[in-house]
């Protein structure tokens, strides 16, 4: 009965080539840079932002820029989000600057030395130099508590992106938000050290709908966000951490934020890790788990059903994940455009 349901929302959804101005709807694309971050969202006033940027090498900006201009219809993206220092997130922003402008980039400040710590290793300066040098229109270093300036004072509904976490800091409680019962049964992992611990922790809200972007945040930091209090609330909307691989996406944190969907942006053998796919697959309230590719490794029973996966094979032609939210934010669509796959999900997060 469920599924009927879900079939018949599906098809009575209407659909818009682009968002922003023209259907009034709030769009996120996840796009493929095969184990890389690179998520972008488009306003229903055509405001943009991409979080993350893939790897150097030409291959993931072009993607990026095949995606923004062709399919979301933008001349220049407005805000692009480093979550954190690691190659396979911020590698491609330097590339994608000379395909389409950049307006503001927020991200941590750019370090000095290796941003995992390593004293020995001389590379680092050499690997951010086109980072460095880029040419955007402003630099901030985001805090959290702050907002990403993308939804007007008259939106309705109201839209914002804000940051709940940034090297290891976190916002405060708002003082109406109750233990969080599932701390009692909290356990601590060894200590990460790497830039992974730092990442930036984002929350969308597009009137009920809320949508998480952790970057490559990992446990420990991950039990801070729901630990005591639940700071970040349910969400419709989780983005799994660290493209899966199971020192992240705390199982605790996946049931404290009670997500309706997953999406995951791994590759064909990155991600998909054992402990990851129990703590979403357990998880009571999610009705449907998202890849952006499928788990070629030797343990295939880590995947999601095919239905739900854009790339099934390796060497792949790079499809994209599509979320397209009613203006009114009461229903959200997921498609797989090139495979023909759509659902469509009612809004549950307050």
């Amino acid at each position: 009965m469920k599924r009927s349901l879900v079939l018949f929302a599906s098809i009575a959804f209407a659909s818009s080539l682009f968002a922003g101005k023209a259907d009034k709807k709030l769009d996120i694309y996840w796009i493929d840079s095969e184990g890389g971050g690179s998520t972008l969202i488009v306003t229903p006033t055509d405001q943009s932002v991409l979080i993350d940027s893939g790897n150097p090498g030409g291959r993931d900006s072009r993607r990026i820029h095949k995606v923004a201009s062709q399919v979301a219809g933008l001349k220049r993206i407005d805000h692009y989000v480093t979550t954190h220092f690691h190659v396979d997130h911020f590698g491609g922003a330097a590339e994608l600057a000379a395909l389409i402008p950049i307006g503001t980039v927020w991200d941590n400040g750019i370090p000095d030395k290796d941003p995992d710590g390593n004293p020995g290793d001389t590379r680092w300066l050499l690997t951010s130099k086109p980072y460095r040098e880029m040419k955007v229109e402003k630099r901030n270093v985001i805090l959290p508590g702050q907002f990403i300036p993308i939804g007007g004072a008259d939106q309705a509904p109201k839209l914002t992106l804000k940051c709940l976490a940034a090297k290891q800091q976190f916002i405060g409680p708002d003082g109406a938000q109750q233990h969080n019962a599932v701390c009692l049964r909290a356990e601590e992992q060894p200590k990460d050290t790497s830039d992974n611990a730092n990442s930036i922790v984002l929350l969308l809200q597009f009137g009920q709908l809320r949508f998480y972007d952790g970057g490559d945040l990992t446990w420990n930091m991950e039990s801070k966000l729901i630990c005591p209090v639940n700071l970040v609330g349910r969400v419709d909307v989780y983005q799994v951490d660290h493209h899966g691989l199971q020192i992240s996406n705390n199982p605790l944190l996946v049931q404290s934020l009670s997500p309706t969907i997953t999406v995951m942006n791994n590759g064909p053998t990155k991600g998909t890790e054992t402990g990851t796919m129990a703590a979403l697959k357990t998880a009571a309230s999610v009705r449907a788990m998202y890849q952006l590719h499928k788990n070629v490794r030797a343990d295939t029973h880590n995947n999601t059903p095919d239905d739900f996966i854009a790339n099934l094979e390796k060497a792949c032609t790079a499809n994209y994940i599509k979320l397209a939210v009613e203006p009114d934010a009461a229903m959200y669509a997921v498609t797989i455009p090139a495979t023909g796959h759509r659902r469509a999900y009612k809004t549950v997060a307050k």
